[in-house]
């Protein structure tokens, strides 16, 4: 079965990762018939050396067209920026209930809601928190036991028009009203270039245990 390309980073491009000794590029692919039951539904995640890279594919394999076009992601360039996450689903209750007269005083003074506007970055990332639809599910190393660590969202958008609000570029904004710039079609809704859906505009999370020297990986479809 044929595997595409989901997401392509070099090491000079985000430094803060922690990538394995010897690598400098960080390579995510996929089954285009991943959400069909592929028979291999797990994303593979490749750490490898840019100097070993070889020959790139001009065409992909022919059997990719008939692939559901909403599972191969639009070709696009990243523009990496870092961005400080903080949890809501994953907030512990007792922090969270200590915080909840102050994020409904900000609601009323701001509009801001904390969970939408102030918590985990939407769209797609690297590291940070999941910005879950459904309740937490963080996937235990099958080798080790300890909860994996987040690697990477692919999400349906970047931001909707609830949370594009605060995580709406500043270079995507209208210089004049601080407010989203029109698209060709006057849309002011969900903005997704890499033209992904995922069920009901939701996401996949992998995840993979930089405990283990093999780095083992796992992933977590997460729909509305």
């Amino acid at each position: 079965m044929p595997l595409v390309p989901v997401v392509q980073i070099h090491r000079r491009d985000v430094p803060q990762l922690d990538f394995p000794a010897g690598t400098d590029l960080l390579q995510v692919l996929w089954c285009p018939f991943i959400v069909d039951s592929c028979p291999e539904p797990t994303p593979r995640v490749l750490w490898r050396s840019s100097d070993a890279v070889g020959p790139v594919l001009d065409t992909a394999p022919s059997t990719v067209a008939t692939a559901p076009g909403d599972s191969i992601p639009a070709p696009c360039v990243l523009h990496p920026e870092p961005v400080t996450d903080y949890p809501s689903s994953d907030m512990p209750e007792e922090v969270s209930r200590a915080l909840s007269v102050r994020m409904e005083e900000l609601k009323a003074r701001t509009g801001l809601w904390y969970s939408y506007h102030l918590a985990e970055a939407p769209g797609i990332k690297l590291g940070g928190y999941p910005s879950w639809t459904q309740d937490p599910c963080w996937p235990d190393c099958p080798t080790c036991g300890r909860a994996m660590d987040h690697l990477l969202t692919v999400s349906s958008w970047e931001y909707d028009g609830m949370s594009g609000r605060t995580w709406l570029p500043l270079e995507d904004r209208d210089s004049e009203t601080g407010e989203e710039r029109r698209d060709s079609t006057g849309g002011r809704g969900a903005h997704s270039p890499a033209q992904v859906m995922f069920g009901d505009a939701g996401g996949v999370y992998i995840f993979e245990c930089g405990s283990c020297p093999d780095r083992p990986v796992d992933h977590h479809w997460d729909c509305s």
